[in-house]
């Protein structure tokens, strides 16, 4: 029987969901590699799980499929697939303890979302100005 562990992340709108299993160390982000990932800046978030997991990065594929949101809301999203995938893979409380030291939210979603826009002003919370004198 083949091991493979399915785990899913959010950040803001966007959502990503992957698939861990037995391998060579491969990371695709919607069927591209992580080495032609880009912008870059994204590149470098996705690979901070797999720096601080060190040699159980190369025992694992990760497929991840991610949908809405901007670039970097993709990236974060995508890491929190890879991290929450290699603690479940390894079981490893002192991985997981390493990675919420390193940046919470590798682990646990970060609830902040958009103000809807109200009426009276141009959005959330802006109102249109007005004068007594």
């Amino acid at each position: 029987m083949v091991k493979v562990i399915h785990t899913s992340g959010k950040r803001k709108t966007a959502i990503a969901r992957g698939t861990v299993k037995e391998g060579t160390g491969k990371v695709r982000i919607n069927r591209v590699p992580l080495e032609l990932y880009s912008p870059e800046l994204a590149n470098l978030k996705l690979q901070e799980p797999l720096k601080l997991a060190g040699d159980l990065a190369n025992q694992v594929d990760i497929n991840i499929h991610v949908v809405g949101g901007g670039v970097m809301g993709q990236a974060e999203a995508a890491r929190m697939v890879i991290a929450k995938g290699l603690v479940q893979w390894s079981q490893d409380m002192d991985l997981k303890e390493k990675f919420t030291h390193y940046d919470r939210t590798m682990l646990v979603g970060d609830p902040r979302r958009s103000e809807p826009k109200k009426y009276g002003g141009p959005g959330a919370r802006a109102r249109k100005q007005k004068s007594y004198r």
